[in-house]
């Protein structure tokens, strides 16, 4: 190696302090031995490592040792770099069960599409020395929707009547953005509502995440639909009620009334909150598990949401 990695650090002075100093790496692949204090070479810059990013769902944390949390030494900047890691996977879906993969060439190939378009993570790929495809990324300033939303002290009617007319806007925004990758032939691949980030200064919504492939899909953006479906549930009810939370029985719910492939998870949200409009209802009535027509594209989603907006305002 040229240079120490010591030598790097007295020569940037990045805006972190490092006890440890560790090895200069040009070759990724064995990116399980790549930590605290070490640098990644790429593209003619150096990234000093602070630790792996980890995925924080359902109450735990999961470690990717895949993805570093970095500070550009060049510029002081602090980016996510994920490391080509090849996996492939099934995925269950209630009763569906899909095969896929992580893609590093997909994820790439949407930065580039997105590049400038502040809906989507910002970012570039980037070989090492090896020929392992990086993506350099840009933290988003902003905070999970779904974090957001349990957050707020409201009831649900407040809620609904006060909050939600803005989030339903914003998110129809973040449907026009997932059409605009379609429309290129991409999909996100990995809709939830974890990968949709609130911006802390502008309000607006970002999609991240980019890496997911999928074989034998029949349709190709119902993937991406059926996860936008499970947003607007979320956003709509103020966060996910299931059949064993409620009086079934008193209530009138059946499985009819859950969604079409989490058996468990109420989507006839009007005989939850009956204020909720029969036309909204409506549209989260196309995921449940009685419905027999499904949303084949984003468009056909707007066509029958759009609306449910400016009734909303109207009320």
């Amino acid at each position: 190696m040229p240079e120490s990695v010591r030598e790097l650090v007295e020569r940037f002075k990045p805006p972190v302090s490092v006890r440890t100093y560790g090895t200069v790496f040009t070759d990724t692949t064995e990116f399980m031995n790549i930590g605290y204090g070490d640098v990644i070479k790429l593209g003619g810059r150096y990234y000093l490592v602070l630790g792996d990013e980890r995925e924080r769902r359902f109450g735990m944390e999961d470690p990717k040792f895949w993805v570093k949390r970095c500070v550009e030494m060049e510029s002081g900047q602090y980016r996510i770099l994920k490391l080509e890691f090849q996996e492939s996977f099934d995925q269950h879906i209630g009763s569906l069960t899909i095969t896929c993969h992580r893609s590093a060439a997909k994820e790439a190939r949407i930065l580039r599409l997105v590049a400038g378009d502040m809906r989507f993570m910002q970012g570039l790929g980037v070989r090492d020395e090896r020929g392992n495809l990086a993506r350099v990324l840009e933290r988003v300033a902003g905070r999970r929707l779904d974090l957001n939303i349990e957050d707020l002290h409201q009831s649900h009617r407040e809620y609904f009547q006060e909050t939600f007319p803005g989030i339903l806007q914003r998110f129809i925004g973040a449907c026009r953005a997932i059409h605009h990758l379609h429309q290129h032939g991409e999909t996100h691949g990995d809709i939830r509502r974890d990968h949709l980030y609130v911006d802390h200064k502008t309000g607006e919504y970002c999609w991240i995440d980019f890496d997911y492939g999928y074989d034998s899909v029949e349709n190709p953006f119902g993937l991406d639909l059926f996860g936008l479906g499970n947003i607007l549930s979320f956003i709509t009810g103020k966060g996910v009620h299931t059949i064993q939370d409620v009086d079934a029985e008193a209530l009138g719910i059946t499985e009819a009334d859950c969604a079409l492939f989490f058996r468990h998870r109420v989507v006839n949200l009007r005989k939850l909150f009956p204020y909720i409009p029969a036309d909204l209802n409506n549209v989260l009535m196309h995921y449940s598990a009685q419905s027999e027509v499904f949303y084949e594209s984003v468009p056909e989603l707007l066509a029958d949401l759009e609306p449910c907006l400016e009734n909303l305002r109207r009320a």
